[in-house]
């Protein structure tokens, strides 16, 4: 589904922040990506929808065994594989003066043309299928209202949504709990989690414990690198070393 090939990026000032990242994802996965703070999780994961291009190394999305590299890509050639990515950013970001089924349909914007987005908008079958991914997340009751008025949890929803209307076959989440309480943190993973019946899951953590229950898989960056791939499951010292500086360890 998904091969992510000695990714390398340097920061502005020079200093390496990725050295040659490699590890491959496929559907049914629910990926945890733990790491220290600045140690570049959401570079990475950037990296890997083509907002943010590598200094070197590969992203290809394999689908249907039509392979197609990510990195390198521009213009309508970047979004039309972009549009198989749905991506999940910290906060939400919805658009606070449309209503919840408006923030839903600009998750389809890609698919359109501006003419169409402009003159004529969403079909009624569009309509119908974004409102079946606010079903899917338990909020279709809340079409009609401004994002505004919505409370964080049902914000993320929202986003889940947006997400799941373009149809991803991968799906990128960027500290998607990071500003909920632990109840509507449980609420959004519950919806995430089953979501890996149809699509790869990539979602970067800060909680190792949230990796514990709710993923299939973990990796762990340290000084760049991957030094951790295998089960969600961690242990003291795995984490010690994340985290701290205890020894070094090998993945599970």
């Amino acid at each position: 589904m998904l091969a992510v090939k000695g990714i390398t990026k340097k920061l502005p000032d020079g200093r390496l922040l990725l050295r040659e990242i490699s590890f491959e994802a496929k559907k049914g996965e629910f990926i945890g990506i733990l790491g220290e703070s600045g140690v570049g999780k959401t570079v990475l994961l950037r990296c890997i929808n083509g907002l943010t291009t590598p200094d070197s190394g590969e992203v290809i999305l394999n689908e249907d065994g039509n392979p197609q590299k990510i990195n390198g890509k521009k213009g309508q050639e970047l979004r039309r594989i972009r549009r198989r990515i749905g991506m999940i950013f910290q906060g939400s970001i919805l658009v606070k003066r449309l209503s919840v089924l408006e923030n839903v349909l600009t998750g389809g914007l890609g698919r359109i043309s501006t003419m169409r987005s402009l003159l004529y908008g969403f079909t009624d079958k569009e309509v119908q299928a974004a409102l079946s991914a606010l079903e899917k997340v338990g909020v279709k009751h809340l079409a009609g209202r401004r994002a505004e008025t919505l409370s964080g949890g049902e914000m993320q929803r929202v986003a889940i949504a947006r997400a799941l209307f373009q149809e991803p076959c991968l799906l990128l989440a960027d500290e998607p709990v990071a500003n909920l309480d632990p109840k509507n943190t449980e609420v959004v993973l519950d919806y995430l989690k089953p979501l890996t019946k149809e699509m790869a899951i990539i979602a970067v953590f800060h909680a190792p414990e949230l990796v514990s229950r709710y993923c299939t898989r973990a990796i762990a960056i340290k000084d760049g690198t991957v030094v951790y791939d295998g089960s969600p499951h961690l242990s003291s010292s795995v984490l010690e070393y994340i985290y701290g500086t205890g020894p070094a360890v090998k993945s599970a």
